[in-house]
């Protein structure tokens, strides 16, 4: 029996991502092509932090998330949602006292977030990037740098066929726990070089594995990022007085360009990041780490462009809940 598709009405989406270092709300409506989106929210959180050390999810940081996570709420409630998912990802999965935290959120933010693994976060993240992947390619080393871990997606792609999911890592090093090893202030150049390899460490045996030499040298490999690193470097390449998405997503950043921003960022010491309109306060000891992870992750897959994208797990979840409604997005 043919399924009969649910009417849009007045369908409101809310999807929420929370990661080791930020708090992100997406509040949309279903488009015939998509959705619109009538509200969001993000803050830096750090529910990551000391995380990677302690085992467990700290009083201050689980203080900070669940005042974002009463933000959140207030938006969806006012938004008038009718669907919501909420994920959490690696810092939770990390924490031994993460139920006590989901608890919380439940009862004073009146939000149920779920835990996901590592294979739903990179389904979620390849829904919401596949716009984004070219026709001419045949590969994509796709790419996300988070707070606590730093997941690569190898993906084939095929003309007129869905793109493939062909492998993928979840790996043990992110922007926060990098930083708290190796200070977020002013980073030597020795620092930053320890730092580079010891993502390099994580980051080369799973691409080398890949094969990515032939793609490479025929030029049909796209390389693509979608994390804080890469959407706040293109934002600075871009001269941009605020962050703009329109601007950013789609974007692509040469390895000039990169190596060219990342040797000014580790010219400057905290302020003087924390001062740059596309990285404030809450970037600025995190996005020299971030730069050390791009480093690895460059050299093990020395793509000419970066393609950058501002989308993740909270465009993922939207689509996906649509879909499951039947609605043609």
């Amino acid at each position: 029996m043919e399924r009969k598709q649910r009417s849009p009405g007045r369908a409101v989406y809310g999807a929420l991502d929370l990661g080791s270092n930020n708090c992100r709300l997406l509040v949309a409506k279903p488009e015939p092509a998509g959705f619109r989106v009538i509200d969001a929210f993000s803050r830096i959180v750090r529910l990551g932090e000391g995380v990677a050390e302690t085992g467990l999810l700290s009083d201050e940081a689980m203080a900070r998330t669940l005042a974002a996570l009463e933000v959140c709420a207030g938006k969806l409630r006012r938004r008038g949602a009718t669907r919501f998912r909420g994920v959490a990802t690696e810092a939770c999965r990390l924490a031994g006292n993460c139920d006590e935290f989901l608890a919380r959120a439940s009862a004073e933010a009146g939000l149920d977030l779920e835990i996901i693994n590592g294979r739903e976060e990179v389904d979620l993240a390849l829904v919401s990037c596949s716009p984004l992947l070219e026709e001419k390619a045949s590969h994509a080393l796709l790419f996300d740098i988070g707070g606590c871990s730093t997941e690569l997606i190898w993906v084939r792609l095929t003309a007129g066929a869905p793109p493939e999911l062909a492998d993928w890592t979840s790996l043990p090093c992110g922007v926060v726990s990098l930083a708290e090893r190796h200070g977020g202030d002013r980073i030597a150049a020795e620092t930053y070089s320890v730092m580079v390899a010891e993502a390099e460490l994580l980051v080369s045996p799973f691409v080398a594995a890949l094969g990515v030499g032939d793609p490479l040298a025929n030029g049909s490999l796209q390389l693509l990022g979608t994390s804080g690193t890469v959407t706040t470097i293109a934002g600075l390449h871009l001269g941009l007085p605020r962050y703009d998405r329109a601007q950013v997503d789609g974007f692509r950043l040469s390895l000039e360009d990169i190596r060219f921003q990342v040797d000014r960022l580790l010219a400057m010491d905290f302020h003087e990041r924390a001062a740059e309109p596309c990285i404030g306060v809450g970037r600025g000891d995190v996005v020299v780490a971030g730069c050390a992870i791009l480093e690895a992750i460059l050299r093990a897959c020395p793509a000419e462009t970066v393609h950058v994208a501002d989308r993740g797990l909270r465009e993922g979840m939207l689509l996906g809940m649509m879909r499951a409604d039947d609605l043609p997005v």
